[in-house]
């Protein structure tokens, strides 16, 4: 037994895959249906500039996209693009020109060229075996690559297999640069994301009702609520709006003096778990509880921490005049009560 645990399953019969961390929820992926996947490869063909905000309009088989950083790009002129976050309604599908091919171990990176090992395996030896693998596996290659954190702990053999994979996937598919408008990779759905990203020690379930079993539909249950319950009778409320993400933290029954900075230190060491649950991004507003300046300091390195964990990108970019804290999130995700109501309807 481990602490995770890894359910593979389908919700309302779209593909889904849960992470339970001794018992509670710490991921959830639910395909989107038909919302491109994030990492799928378009070829596409460039529209129009738009004036004052350094992009482009592309055309693709799936709709609009918007390309930020268009220098030397004409009108008519095709181009690889990889979708990075998922369109608002109504808006423009977000892409990037400068496409990773991403796998367990192994990230090919074909407009960034150098061989890289994760930060985050420190020991010299082991940096030192994985740049021969790294070094065997691209020779003869202009493309990068990063080996991920995960290589850490895996066999020579299954690196090496990865890499392969990854360079001929990338060697495949920036060959094909030529012609209409084309979907040419589409991206991983919720079980090869799980695969992929989910790389701890785990025990994996694939058995259909997984969910139901493990416990996982109560805990989205509770996701459909606004109001989060916190340590000491304290609460937030999540409430997504067109223009931002509102967070309230409340004390509760708590009058104590140090109920406001309680209630705050509570509120930053959940809330990255339950932006991540909710796909929730964008600019997000924090209305904390009450609490003196000179405990501002805490609940910032509080808040910094929890998110050090979280891999969705998010800028913490600080106080407003009114007291509200700030931050920034990828939307790299569908919001989970779109995705409810989808499945629902």
């Amino acid at each position: 037994m481990t602490d995770h645990t890894i359910i593979l399953d389908h919700y309302e019969g779209r593909e889904a895959a849960a992470l339970m961390d001794r018992g509670r929820l710490a991921d959830l992926l639910i395909d989107g249906g038909d919302a491109p996947r994030l990492g799928t490869i378009y070829r596409a063909v460039a529209q129009r500039p738009v004036k004052g905000q350094g992009g482009m309009f592309l055309t693709t088989p799936d709709g609009t996209a918007f390309l930020r950083q268009i220098k030397g790009l004409a009108p008519g002129q095709t181009l690889l693009v990889q979708v990075t976050g998922h369109a608002e309604p109504g808006k423009a599908i977000p892409v990037t020109a400068k496409i990773l091919f991403k796998s367990r171990y192994a990230i090919v990176t074909p407009e960034a060229p150098g061989l890289n090992i994760s930060r985050s395996i420190r020991d010299d030896d082991r940096r030192d075996a994985l740049l021969e693998l790294a070094h065997a596996g691209m020779e003869g290659s202009a493309m990068g690559l990063i080996l991920r954190s995960a290589a850490e702990e895996a066999e020579a053999e299954e690196i090496a297999e990865d890499i392969a994979a990854m360079r001929s996937l990338a060697e495949e598919i920036t060959a094909d640069a030529e012609g209409a408008a084309e979907v040419l990779l589409e991206g991983d759905g919720p079980h090869g994301l799980a695969w992929r990203d989910w790389a701890m020690p785990a025990d994996v379930i694939t058995e259909p009702g997984g969910f139901a079993r493990e416990e996982v539909l109560d805990q989205l249950e509770a996701l459909r609520q606004d109001a989060v319950p916190l340590s000491g009778g304290a609460s937030m409320w999540i409430e997504p709006t067109r223009a931002l993400v509102a967070v309230d933290v409340n004390t509760g029954g708590d009058t104590s003096p140090a109920a406001g900075h309680k209630a705050n230190l509570a509120a930053a060491r959940e809330l990255p778990r339950q932006l991540r649950l909710r796909g929730l991004g964008g600019q997000v507003v924090l209305d904390l509880a009450p609490m003196p300046k000179k405990d501002r300091r805490g609940f910032e390195s509080t808040l910094r921490a929890a998110f050090r964990a979280d891999q969705v990108e998010t800028a913490l970019v600080g106080w407003t005049p009114l007291g509200h804290y700030e931050l920034q999130r990828k939307r790299d995700r569908i919001a989970l009560a779109a995705l409810l109501e989808g499945a629902a309807g």
